[in-house]
């Protein structure tokens, strides 16, 4: 074959990844064909994840748990996965804090050796600094995590490359304690992106809320803050054009963007420029507080997932971005089955534009639940986010969390930081029943994987105990992966009682899409000479 006929072939294979149907003719008569074929599921080769300073608190101790599911088709098996402060780009060669050891220090020969050794002051000029990993993750299938105590833990900033990059997880779980500052916040940090919807915010005097954005490029970035409250946008002058450094982290006081004091706002996020990580930190008064991740994007239905047996409160909170009115029904699907709750028995009408809630009270009744939306009978399908406010506790010994609206696992979604007691799994099936696998990792600090599969009937939600592996020592992570049937959503509580009050925080359990679809050809080479 011909320097034209290959040129030819390769600009063929490139139209067919664009456009999944490519065919040339080579000189000379000879036909050679590209035809379009299904597109391969391949795993991602990069990964970023961005976690927020978590705490300003001198009570506060933050855990990370950074985890990747093992045997990731395709995967190979080189690849790192490493967070850093966002300061400075990372050294890749240095020892990651978990790693390095108290009495670490240069030694006389080395300083031999090298003469520079030992002589060297760190670098202090912004950008051309290095720091050292935070955490660092070397193989798949056994989390590492590292502890920091005290206001002064860090944002996070990094990436997994190779085989740590398919399903790539961090957690950071923050236990604050203290006579009026009690309580468990948790997230699964979240990757860069350019828009963001968060219901369930406040503006009121009882909250305090903070939206958290983190750049993880070297370029600087600019972000738009929006507030939606029950008659539509709140007024601010300073919520457009907040600009957020190259490689830094900028957390905005919601109450400072307006005057206006709303128990129930939306927050829409977006960047005019660069990407960025956002999440809301909320703090309310006697009761806690946890983070507020983002929605689900918009769609028609939504399913909230995880709702404890024992939530005393809860409040559902949903905005309609589009143009379009929502009227929606409102069910819970629990243990034996889906009902209309008493509290919801009218439909939610959500006008375009504004933000509407439902209180549902202490709607599980001693069991665990799921909470899912859709269009009501006759109404259009007109597209939404939302998020449950939750209370657990009575009296002064209550504690807040937030459940956003989340995705089916389609092909795998993995959550860290799981302990071996205190955490709770609660699957749900909105539709047909389906059938999924559980994976419990082996221990950060010793033990063997786990599986067990369940099966969740459907209209129903299904509360467990998660597997624990043998012999566990540390926290471990658990993956979920559908062997069948219809849809399944997924969310992982940790609990824990602190001084008579019942600590808690949800995290909710998106696919991770550590696969991609790659368009890919076939070519007929039988005409060829």
């Amino acid at each position: 074959m011909n320097r034209t006929t290959l040129s030819l072939l390769a600009a063929a294979t490139a139209l067919a990844a664009v456009t999944g149907f490519a065919a040339v003719t080579a000189p000379d008569g000879d036909d050679t064909i590209a035809t379009a074929k299904a597109p391969a599921r391949l795993p991602v080769e990069r990964s970023s994840l961005l976690c927020p300073a978590p705490s300003t608190s001198e009570l506060a101790e933050t855990v990370y748990t950074s985890f990747t599911p093992a045997g990731t088709a395709g995967g190979g098996t080189d690849g790192a996965a490493e967070l850093a402060p966002p300061a400075a780009p990372l050294d890749d060669t240095a020892p990651a804090e978990d790693e390095k050891k108290p009495d670490e220090e240069t030694t006389d020969d080395e300083k031999k050796d090298d003469p520079a050794k030992g002589d060297e002051k760190p670098a202090t000029d912004g950008a051309d600094a290095k720091v050292k990993p935070f955490l660092a993750l070397k193989a798949a299938g056994k989390p590492v995590s590292a502890t920091k105590n005290a206001a002064d833990a860090p944002a996070l900033v990094g990436s997994a490359t190779g085989a740590l990059a398919p399903g790539w997880t961090t957690q950071q779980t923050t236990t604050v304690t203290g006579a009026e500052s009690r309580a468990l916040l948790g997230m699964s940090c979240t990757p860069p992106d350019t828009d963001f919807w968060f219901p369930g915010a406040s503006t009121d005097k009882t909250r305090q809320d903070y939206v958290h954005l983190t750049n993880p490029d070297d370029t600087p970035a600019v972000a738009d803050i929006a507030l939606y409250g029950k008659e539509g946008t709140l007024k601010s002058s300073t919520g457009e054009g907040i600009p957020v450094p190259a490689r830094s982290s900028v957390p905005v006081l919601l109450s400072t963007l307006t005057a206006e004091a709303e128990p129930n706002v939306t927050v829409h996020v977006s960047t005019r420029t660069g990407r960025v990580g956002a999440v809301v930190n909320a703090v309310e008064e006697k009761v806690g507080g946890d983070w507020l991740a983002a929605s689900a994007d918009a769609a028609p239905t939504a399913v909230l997932p995880g709702v404890p047996a024992d939530a005393t409160s809860v409040r559902l909170v949903v905005f309609a971005p589009g143009e379009d009115d929502a009227e929606l029904k409102v069910q819970l699907a629990g243990k034996s089955g889906t009902i209309v709750p008493a509290s919801a028995s009218e439909t939610l009408n959500v006008k375009s534009g504004m933000t509407a809630s439902l209180d549902l009270g202490d709607v599980t009744k001693g069991e665990a639940g799921s909470v899912r939306i859709g269009p009501a009978e006759g109404a259009g399908e007109t597209p939404v986010v939302a998020a449950l406010r939750v209370v657990r506790g009575k009296g002064t010994d209550q504690e807040v969390a937030f459940i956003p609206a989340t995705g089916a696992v389609t092909e795998r979604a993995t959550v860290a930081d799981n302990r071996a007691k205190g955490s709770t799994l609660s699957l749900t099936a909105p539709g047909a029943a389906g059938k999924v696998k559980v994976t419990a990792s082996a221990g950060s600090g010793g033990g063997e994987q786990v599986v067990k599969t369940y099966t969740v009937k459907g209209g129903t939600t299904l509360a467990v105990t998660p597997p624990v592996p043998a012999g566990l020592k540390g926290s471990y992570a658990l993956t979920v992966e559908p062997e069948s049937g219809g849809p399944v959503y997924a969310a992982r509580t940790l609990a824990e009682t602190t001084d008579g009050v019942p600590l808690f925080t949800v995290q909710t359990m998106p696919d991770d899409r550590g696969m991609v679809s790659v368009p890919t050809t076939r070519e007929d080479l039988s005409v060829l000479k």
